[in-house]
């Protein structure tokens, strides 16, 4: 049986094999953003969201942490302005892990930069930045990681909203998912005592910085103190070592 990929022209085959790499190595975070995006959908329509207020949402937005935080404080009876604001403080750490990705994509056109910035989230960049690390991974397959994750994120937000009638308020521990993912994520990223030890300064600052100044604005100031002190004591190990 003949397969219809094989009469395509090559540069065509090369895209969609760089893709399908993309889809292969998405699916761990797929399953995760199944469930968790059901339980954003449930908490949504339990705040009396409508299914395509959530589908805009989730199109428009991609962030679960801002999404989570949205529909609480609508919940909450928050202002449009508080809202936004602290949105927009939480999505800040998107400009980290952007530059990040972007020393390996040089000399990519601007469209597909964009493409490429509206899928990154914390679990498609922890999946890219490994494997431009330590494989030939390409801009293609990276972007296959991105968009499944968000078509996935999408559909499993608005399912939410149309099965969360019949789930009661706080069932199977809706409001602890997107917690228990980034806990997950961040065992898969400590590989070793540079990176624990980065790790543990950065829940400090943030358990420092919630008690000491009110607001939201500890998760982005953890986020840079904690990779600012990563940063500098990969520096000096390898000043110690002579590598730099």
């Amino acid at each position: 049986m003949n397969n219809d990929s094989n009469h395509l022209p090559v540069s065509k085959q090369f895209y969609l094999r760089e893709l399908r790499e993309g889809f292969g190595a998405s699916w761990p975070i797929c399953l995760g953003y199944f469930p968790i995006g059901l339980a954003l959908g449930v908490l949504a329509q339990q705040a009396g969201l409508p299914w395509w207020a959530v589908l805009l949402m989730s199109i428009m937005v991609f962030a679960g942490s801002s999404q989570f935080i949205c529909i609480a404080m609508l919940a909450g009876g928050a202002s449009l302005l508080s809202i936004i604001a602290t949105t927009l403080v939480v999505n800040l750490r998107h400009a980290l892990m952007s530059s990040a990705l972007a020393v390996h994509l040089q000399d990519v056109n601007r469209w597909f930069l964009s493409l490429f910035a509206y899928g990154i989230t914390d679990e498609s960049f922890a999946v890219n930045m490994v494997r431009f690390r330590d494989q030939e991974w390409s801009k293609w397959s990276a972007l296959g990681v991105n968009q499944l994750a968000n078509l996935v994120w999408i559909i499993s937000t608005v399912s939410g909203t149309v099965i969360g009638q019949f789930i009661p308020q706080g069932a199977f521990g809706i409001n602890y998912a997107l917690t228990a993912m980034f806990i997950c994520l961040l065992i898969y990223q400590l590989r070793g005592a540079i990176f624990l030890l980065t790790a543990l300064a950065t829940a400090l600052i943030a358990l420092a910085w919630y008690l000491l100044i009110p607001g939201d604005s500890y998760i982005v100031g953890a986020s840079m103190g904690g990779a600012t002190l990563g940063f500098l004591i990969k520096r000096w190990q390898r000043s110690e070592h002579g590598t730099d």
